[in-house]
């Protein structure tokens, strides 16, 4: 036994952290094993014994999720953990964000960081545990690290804000937001605002086929989820006041088990205050004109010739004069905008760059939109598919294969920005910025899951914000693409700039304000709300008076761009020879046997004679039928309809034909569900007669889903409430 090991428990209200330290991976730079629930992480830091000559910080973050922890074997030819799955890349890349600037200047060391999940836990937030147990490993290593950083998740249900929810409670959140902070600053957010979708079909329309929704059978509600600025400033301001209090909670436990620090030799920033004023002197108008080449490619080659032409002049280090030159080029940059008010490219603060739109420009493309702000280009097309289009992916914190059928795809080639780079598979920036797309997105579109969609984004030029421009040309190739859009969403890049009490918010940032300034905040939404958020703050803290008018500006700018987009929508013309015909409709499920036949016999006859493809939901009793015209689906729909119709007929005639059971008003029965559709349950009643048990009626309560509180083949026991007819209500006393 190791008497070193020590075991600490944290408390954080809802839940308890337990970290073993100097127990496991001891030969590490620094370790800990930390348990929640029946969830168990390992984090590691390792670090090699010479520097990398290169001016950057050589850290690497690996956040791996070992299949045997949810006890599966992985799925697949291949029996073992090969590519990282998109999650595992994202919560990766949240944990660089959020460690990366903890490291002291000058620190050029090699460093690795790796989170192995051991033990998996249904509801537990592995990227919030993943967060904190890498950060726990830094400070307890012999890396000159004594700040810690807490994760916290922050949803939002009820309309009431909730810290850290159980993921089972996350289901019932419009918010998902994840901050990452020390005591006294916020580093990191990620926000999306969640939709809602509910169908109630009116009970005493319940004996009609359901033709459609929208029709007068079924009232369809879809509800985005947007937060104000107000609820968003709220929201963060809850996550601030949880993550000081718990970031307090780790540096009292863990600081006084922090190793020997490891003796370390840091980079010293070569600085010339005679070059510099050389520069400033002489170089001036060269540089400002340099910055004025609003390419990145450009202004690289304008720079080097000042340098070239400094260096044949003056017999200095190449190194020093680049290095000199370019810190010479961020204060004329931030100089201009916090005493000037302009910025590099003529802009004033709260200008947006120009924009143009076209859409259905690609004549095969299901649908696209080519989205131009200023020297950034995204070409975003859809493409429409089925259910057997979804991607399959496995969580370890579910048992089952979930399915993902709405896709966005963010692709970052090197022509768009003037280098001739190799082309490679998704990196972590290009997983995140589609991430990031596909949360402000998602909220907006009505699709269920009969229908697969998938978004691709292709830069092909980039001067900043090209993530946010992927979103305006997303939202609108769906538009052209003649799917259900609730509202348009905008997206535009924010920065910052601060020197002492000098401060200004920029709107629309291009790549040179992003690399030369204290923020990058990106936000998302409607003209009616936030639906998605990233911020990475590179100063330290942000206080909420200047993250209110960030997201004010932020607001008056995704305005004048979602004027644009309506513009543009309103002079959409659809791809109709690509775009596939579908129509959808419901049906009473106890018809789909008609519909399908013996041995699936007359689905194949209409298949065929139609030419279509067809797809029956049992439980919700919704149809879809899609093919390569609008006449052919209609016409399989009328066809299929007269068949559900026949049915429904030789139902009713077989009913009239026998006695029906009269039922006395307060009755009470013994039951078994024996359908579910999404407005009730229907029950065996004496005498061969199904009840309806209507959604209001299951619950005091309003519930979502029938299936929450009752399912098929349930013993219940129900209360007659009326009768007319053959159609008896019921009201639900209790579940057997």
């Amino acid at each position: 036994m190791n008497s070193n090991a020590k075991s600490l428990t944290i408390d954080l209200g809802e839940k308890k952290e337990i970290y073993e330290l100097n127990k496991y991976a001891k030969q590490a730079a620094g370790a800990v094993w930390v348990k929640e629930g029946d969830a168990i992480l390992l984090a590691t830091v390792a670090r090699d014994d010479s520097v990398v000559e290169e001016d950057f910080l050589p850290l690497t973050v690996q956040y791996i999720e070992k299949s045997y922890a949810a006890a599966k074997i992985p799925g697949g030819f291949i029996k073992r953990e090969t590519k990282p799955s998109d999650f595992e890349t994202l919560t990766s890349r949240i944990i660089d964000r959020s460690l990366r600037p903890l490291f002291p200047k000058g620190y050029a060391y090699p460093t690795q960081i790796v989170v192995f999940v051991l033990s998996s836990d249904s509801e537990v937030d592995l990227q919030v545990l993943a967060l904190n147990a890498a950060s726990a490993a830094l400070v307890v290593s012999d890396l000159p690290i004594d700040k810690s950083i807490s994760g916290v998740r922050v949803g939002k249900i009820d309309g009431e804000f909730v810290v850290n929810p159980k993921n089972s409670e996350l289901l019932n959140s419009t918010l998902d937001l994840y901050v990452a902070g020390s005591k006294e600053e916020l580093l990191m957010i990620e926000m999306r605002a969640i939709g809602s979708e509910d169908v109630e079909v009116l009970p005493s329309m319940i004996d009609e086929p359901l033709t459609g929704i929208g029709s007068e059978n079924v009232i369809d509600i879809h509800k985005m989820n947007e937060l104000t600025n107000e609820e968003m400033i709220e929201a963060i301001k809850v996550a601030s006041d949880f993550i000081y209090k718990s970031a307090k909670k780790y540096e009292d436990e863990f600081l006084p088990n922090k190793k020997e620090l490891a003796e370390l030799e840091y980079k010293v920033e070569v600085e010339s205050s005679e070059l510099y004023d050389f520069i400033d002197k002489n170089y001036k108008q060269k540089v400002i004109s340099a910055i004025n080449e609003m390419a990145k490619s450009e202004r690289a080659v304008h720079l080097k010739k000042i340098a070239k032409e400094i260096a044949e002049k003056e017999e200095i280090d190449k190194d020093l004069i680049s290095k000199t030159l370019d810190k010479y080029k961020r204060k004329i940059v931030r100089d201009m905008i916090l005493d000037e008010n302009i910025r590099a490219d003529g802009r004033g603060l709260r200008d947006v760059r120009p924009i143009e739109i076209e859409t259905n420009l690609l004549p095969s493309v299901h649908s696209s939109c080519l989205f131009t702000r200023g020297q950034t280009q995204a070409l975003v097309t859809v493409t429409l598919g089925g259910n057997k289009d979804a991607q399959m992916f496995d969580r370890l914190t579910t048992k089952e294969s979930l399915h993902e059928n709405f896709m966005l795809h963010y692709n970052f080639p090197g022509f768009s920005v003037g280098e001739a780079s190799p082309l490679r598979p998704p990196g972590r920036r290009e997983l995140g910025h589609g991430n990031l797309g596909k949360r402000a997105i998602e909220p907006s579109l009505e699709i269920d899951s009969s229908t697969t969609v998938r978004v691709v984004s292709e830069i092909l030029e980039s001067n900043g914000s090209s993530s946010m421009a992927t979103v305006c040309g997303a939202s609108l190739a769906l538009k052209a693409a003649d799917l259900p859009v609730t509202k348009l969403v905008a997206g535009v890049a924010m920065g910052l700039v601060i020197e002492g009490d000098k401060k200004a918010i920029l709107t629309d940032i291009m790549g040179l304000e992003d690399h030369d300034g204290d923020m990058d905040f990106k936000v998302a939404g409607s003209r009616d709300g936030i639906t998605a958020m990233q911020m990475d703050i590179k100063l330290g803290g942000i206080d909420n008076k200047t993250l209110s008018d960030a997201l004010e500006q932020a607001k008056e700018a995704r305005e004048h761009i979602l004027g644009l987009m309506e513009e543009a929508e309103s002079k959409i013309v659809l791809n109709e020879n690509a775009l596939p015909s579908s129509v959808h409709f419901n049906l009473d499920p106890s018809t789909f046997g008609a519909i399908i036949g013996q041995a699936g016999k007359t689905i194949k006859e209409i298949i065929e004679k139609f030419e279509v493809m067809i797809d029956l939901d049992r439980d919700s009793g919704k149809v879809k039928v899609e093919g390569t015209s609008k006449e052919s689906c209609e016409a399989a729909k009328n066809h299929i309809i007269e068949l559900s119709k026949k049915k429904r007929e030789n139902s009713h005639s077989n009913r009239r034909n026998r006695e029906v059971p009269q039922f006395n008003e307060g009755q009470v029965f013994d039951g078994k569900v024996v359908r579910i559709a999404p407005f009730g349950a229907f029950v065996e009643l004496p005498g061969g007669i199904d009840g309806l048990l209507h959604i209001s009626k299951l619950s005091d309560e309003r519930v979502e889903n029938v299936t929450d509180v009752v399912d098929v083949d349930d013993k219940v026991k129900v209360k007659v409430l009326s009768q007319k007819g053959d159609k008896v209500e019921l009201g639900l006393i209790e579940k057997l």
